[in-house]
Formats: structure tokens, sequence, C-alpha cells
């Protein structure tokens, strides 16, 4: 279990458009010999995505993401995108494209791979196979298939309500590489890249990717939040426009402190699980999964690529609802007591009655046989 390491990325005071707070990620330095661009696979689509030998699941993918540490910086010019208008989405038969693989190499140094889509296969596939005991409670159809299927739902970001506004009316920062979204002050995603003018051509993407249904809750039923606010107070001994400035300055760092403490700390505190994807040279791309534990803080599942120093160059994350967290702490302790319901049970300090109540309300009913 690691942490997510930020360094070299400052925030900025948020932006605040109703329930939507963006708050700025800027570099001094880009992260050299690493760029991002996007893959148009026109307009929103359906894809196949081959997973593995006679394996394919059908997703939403709107583009690739391709990686270029091939140093050839005329070759990292990002496709534009245009944000939602508004206007209701109109009943279109969707194109279906075929992807091999989740990350696949292309000509040169570069990497093609769908953004979120690793993140979201590392949790659907967490203890895909199912009991690797055949112990009498478990179904046939779960000895024999495990999890087989598994499905989440989720909401494009055009339907999480204000975040296209915000995205098409707030302005990027010089140096900005990068952007926290919180909805109802609750951290809806983060979304990193090396290089400002990456950032600058793939900041309106954001209403294409997904979203939990949490996010989508807060977004339509929750208040618009409190704006940032630079106060100085009367009679603070400023004379100069220096010590005007030298307020305001420490006022932003005031306001960093506090983002970093009470906004950003359940990501930025939590240990992940990391899961190699591929190594690009001195970068490696890696997706990872929270310990799930039941604290009641908000989980995150995400992507990201990082520096020889453990640094994040890339990095684009998925809050999980209340019950995805569930059911993935669920697996996991079955999965630590070797899928025996018994012991399980008293791990989590309950009954195997209960637990196999908790089993089916989280929808793992298939996976019991239905006398127990």
């Amino acid at each position: 279990m690691n942490r997510l390491d930020l360094g070299g990325l400052a925030v900025r005071p948020a932006q605040v458009w109703g329930g939507v707070r963006l708050v700025p990620l800027v570099r001094e330095e880009p992260v050299a010999g690493l760029r991002l661009h996007r893959e148009v696979y026109g307009g929103f689509g359906a894809g196949l995505v081959e997973a593995g030998p006679r394996t394919h699941y059908a997703s939403y993918i709107p583009h690739g993401l391709v990686a270029d540490w091939s140093g050839e910086g005329a070759q990292s010019a990002a496709y534009g995108t245009q944000l939602d208008d508004g206007t209701p989405a109109r009943t279109v038969r969707l194109p279906k494209y075929r992807h091999h693989r989740m990350a696949k190499r292309r000509p040169g140094d570069r990497l093609r791979f769908l953004p979120l889509h690793l993140a979201l296969e590392g949790y659907l596939a967490l203890h895909f196979g199912g009991p690797s005991v055949a112990w009498e409670e478990w179904s046939r159809q779960a000895l024999r298939e495990g999890l087989s299927p598994r499905a989440e739902d989720a909401y494009l970001g055009w339907s999480v309500r204000g975040l296209g506004d915000a995205l098409r009316i707030f302005e990027i920062h010089p140096g900005q590489c990068g952007v926290m979204v919180y909805v109802s002050d609750a951290l809806a995603a983060a979304f990193v890249l090396p290089h400002p003018e990456d950032y600058r051509l793939l900041h309106a993407t954001l209403v294409e990717d997904l979203f939990g249904e949490l996010v989508h809750q807060y977004a339509m039923y929750g208040a618009p939040v409190a704006e940032f606010g630079a106060r100085i107070r009367d009679g603070a001994g400023l004379r100069t426009l220096d010590d005007l400035r030298a307020a305001a300055r420490a006022q932003e760092r005031a306001w960093t402190e506090a983002h970093d403490t009470l906004f950003a700390r359940e990501l930025l505190d939590s240990s992940y699980g990391f899961d190699r994807v591929y190594r690009m040279g001195s970068f490696t791309l890696w997706r990872f999964l929270p310990p799930f534990v039941r604290d009641g803080s908000g989980q995150h599942i995400g992507e990201t690529i990082t520096d020889h120093r453990g640094q994040v160059a890339y990095l684009k994350t998925f809050r999980l609802s209340d019950a995805q967290v569930r059911r993935g702490y669920l697996l996991r302790t079955l999965f630590d007591a070797d899928w025996s319901l018994s012991r399980a049970a008293v791990t989590l300090g309950t009954t195997g009655e209960e637990l196999a109540r908790r089993l089916r309300a989280a929808g793992f009913a298939a996976l019991l046989k239905g006398r127990v």
C-alpha cells in the first residue's frame, strides 16, 4: 500500500459555480519527457474491448489517451473538444469500436490507453474468479464462473448539473496542469496532466468522463457551496502595495492549507494498492484501488503515471459510491478469509446468516446456494 505523491503541484483558490467547486492545480515546471494527447473515436460511442482470449466487454468509451515519451513535442498536440451546449441529447445508434486491450503500444515511444477504464476494470476484476475453496455454501455457478458477469453504473460528466457550465466559464490559470472537482464539497474527481498545453486542450473532456451515482445525486440535490474570498482585516498595518500583496498571498497560503487538510485529505492520506500496467521508459502506468475501509470517508479508484521518483505526472480518479465500497469491502474480507463464510463472519463481528444477508443485499446472491 502506498500513497499518491502530488509533489510539484500547487493549489490555486477555488472557483465556484452553484454546487461545483473547481480547484486548479499548477506546476512551476512541466514534467519533462512526457506528453499526453487525445485520440478521438467519433462522438459518444460504445466500444468493445478485448480483455483476454475470447473475452470482451462493452462499455462507453469517449476517447483514448496516448502517452508519448519520445520527446517529439510536435507529435504531442492534443485534439480539441467541444463542451455540451445544454441542448437535449438525441437518441442515436452508438457506433461500436473494437479496441485490443486496455493499453496498447503504438509505433515509437507511445502507448494508447482508455481513460478510467483501467481503473474501473481493476475494481470490476476484484476477486472476479470467485471462491477459491469449494466451501459448501457456494453455488455451482460461483465455483464455475466466479463473479461473471459484473457491471457498475455511472453518469457522464455532462449529466452532473453545473459541471459543464463551470468548465466553460472559469479561467485556466497559467501553468495549470490539473484540477480537483468537488460537488457539494465532496471530492468527485482529480485530473492531472504533465504539461499545461495538454491540460488546456483536455480540460473540457471532463464532461465526457464517468462519475458515480453519489456525485450525480449531490449535484442534483445539493445546495450551492460557499465561494473562496480573501479577507484582510482593517487596520492590519497595510501601508504599501507590497504589504497588500503579501497579505493576499498569505490568504492564498491559508486556502491551500485548508484545501489539503479539509477537502483533499481523503484522497491524499489514503493508502492504495497499486497494480503496474505498463512501463514507459522512466515512467510507469499504474491503476490503484483503495483499502475499502468502512470509516465513512470517500474512497477513490484511479489510474496514474508516475516518474522514476514516484511523483504523479498523470492522474484520473473515480469516486466510489457507498454501495461500491461495501461490495469491495465484502469481497476483500471473503478473500482474506479464504472464502469461508464462518471465518469472514468472525472478522466482521457478525453471524454467518447476517453475512449471507449482506451478500445478497450487495448483489452477490448468485454466489450462494439457495438454502444458505
